[in-house]
């Protein structure tokens, strides 16, 4: 008699850092026999993300949590119920064997779907402290993943695994030319790439254009800005080049890449320490739950960055980078120590363990 096909659901949404650790985790799903369902918002930058993928998408009615009034308050939660509504009869026709979450508004209905159809769930929190939407989702977790061992004893106990993030294999087959070729580059400088998570910031964005006359000279940067946020006026300046958002072609960007400067969501700084890219942290503090100071903060602590606050950006963008650049080989070999590991196999196991007898 063949056996049973395994099937498992990921959700996660609302940014990049909510998707991409789920992608890091398709080849090896797929290899393990797994059928691969994936639960979004239905206009969410997961939606985009996945498209490329060839994996059966289900968008469901999403509110976002927040800690803050605003008048969607009062509307956001029926948006919450209809989403756990959706995603409950979609779990019953799929039956998976088990759901992955990597966070974000949406997951929290798809979670607590799941746990009403008994079906086991793993959550992944990245950040040092546990984001609302992951706290609601603990009583309905099997098991509840985490990058920083600080982490660990703000969870459920019998449910925490210090794994670290999935880091996707294809960021580490970039090549360098094809990165300068892209951006029209040129060998005999380094690069800078700007990172400012994919929503862009403003702030970041502001100081890197604010100081192109003082940083070109020296460097050439490709600007990752976000939706919506190119500056047409700098489209042909020399050494120069923007991007909305990249996602095939990153790879061969991040192998042309010198030093970055970019936001501290946990996942972008992980796939850095994995890059070993000496780097400017400056981490969003307004309107955060100040995660991103805190993993800036730890990092720092390690020697892999030097972090600058949002509002000392552009006083110091310029001074900041040259020293960072001289001080290369000092953050890259603090960054070969780390001994980081593949969270991959820890997370393949702990999905293969909870799918067990379903």
């Amino acid at each position: 008699m063949a056996e049973k096909r395994k099937i498992i659901v990921l959700t996660g949404g609302g940014t990049a850092g909510h998707v991409t650790p789920n992608l890091a985790l398709l080849p090896y799903l797929k290899e393990a026999g797994y059928k691969v369902y994936y639960f979004g918002s239905k206009n969410g930058i997961e939606k985009k993300l996945i498209a490329d993928y060839e994996i059966p998408y289900f968008g469901i009615s999403t509110g976002k949590l927040r800690r803050y009034f605003d008048v969607k308050n009062f509307t956001d939660p029926f948006r919450v119920i209809n989403g756990y509504r959706e995603a409950r009869r979609i779990l019953k026709n799929i039956r998976p064997d088990v759901v992955f979450s990597k966070g974000g508004f949406v997951s929290v209905p798809v979670v607590r779907a799941a746990r009403s159809l008994h079906i086991p769930c793993i959550i992944h929190e990245s950040d040092m402290t546990p984001g609302l939407a992951n706290k609601l989702c603990f009583g309905s977790a099997s098991k509840i993943c985490c990058n920083f061992p600080e982490t660990l004893g703000k969870l459920p106990k019998g449910k925490a695994v210090l794994t670290g993030t999935p880091i996707r294999d294809e960021i580490f087959t970039g090549d360098r030319e094809k990165g300068l070729a892209l951006c029209g580059f040129t060998p005999d400088l380094p690069v800078i790439m700007i990172m400012g998570g994919s929503q862009g910031a403003l702030a970041v964005n502001e100081a890197v254009r604010a100081h192109l006359d003082e940083l070109l000279p020296d460097f050439q940067i490709v600007h990752l800005c976000g939706a919506g946020k190119l500056d047409e006026s700098l489209a042909d300046r020399k050494g120069y080049k923007q991007f909305e958002y990249v996602k095939e072609d990153l790879r061969h960007l991040f192998a042309a890449t010198d030093l970055i400067i970019s936001r501290s969501g946990a996942n972008a700084i992980c796939e850095i320490l994995a890059l070993k890219i000496p780097n400017i942290l400056v981490p969003l503090a307004v309107g955060s739950r100040g995660d991103q100071v805190l993993n800036a903060e730890s990092f720092v602590s390690q020697g892999f960055s030097v972090l600058v606050p949002t509002d000392e950006l552009d006083a110091r963008i310029v001074d900041t980078v040259h020293q960072v650049y001289k001080d290369r080989a000092k953050f890259k070999e603090a960054m070969e120590k780390s001994g980081q590991g593949s969270a991959i196999p820890v997370i393949m196991d702990l999905i293969k363990n909870a799918g067990k007898g379903r």
